[in-house]
């Protein structure tokens, strides 16, 4: 039994707490961050928007990082219809339970569902967006993406 019992307290013992990497993003995702034809530019939404993703937290919250995201991209285009397609785009394809790059909570070391954030990982995500806002505060893209 005594052989047994490493394993036994290992079993009861609380996983160490997810981590969450440092903010990235791909831009506007596998959408064009800007008009191809002209100088629109709605990138600096999307970037917002993985700011909110890259954390996470509750389908009220990301609700909103939707719409917020929506909300940029008319303002930034003039084109309601463009909002609308990357609304419904975001709305599909970024719940939290598909193993995309770019799916709700992106950020964390493990997958996380609707939650909101403890405390603690609240205090996490502060400290990394405030880095990336610091390094990046326009929130620009390159603009060699599309």
């Amino acid at each position: 039994m005594t052989a047994a019992a490493p394993a036994v307290l290992a079993a009861c013992t609380t996983p160490p707490s997810p981590s969450l990497q440092p903010f990235s993003t791909d831009g506007c995702s596998s959408f064009p961050d800007r008009a191809l034809i002209g100088t629109t530019d709605w990138c600096s939404c999307c970037l917002a928007h993985d700011l909110a993703y890259w954390r996470g937290g509750t389908a009220d919250e990301r609700l909103k990082a939707d719409q917020d995201l929506k909300d940029c991209v008319h303002t930034a285009s003039g084109s309601a219809e463009l909002a609308d397609v990357m609304f419904a785009g975001v709305r599909m394809g970024g719940g939290p339970y598909f193993f995309t790059p770019y799916r709700w909570g992106y950020g964390w070391s493990n997958r996380r569902l609707y939650e909101p954030l403890s405390p603690e990982e609240e205090a996490q995500a502060s400290v990394l967006r405030s880095r990336y806002i610091a390094s990046n505060p326009a929130l620009a893209c390159p603009k060699d993406t599309p």
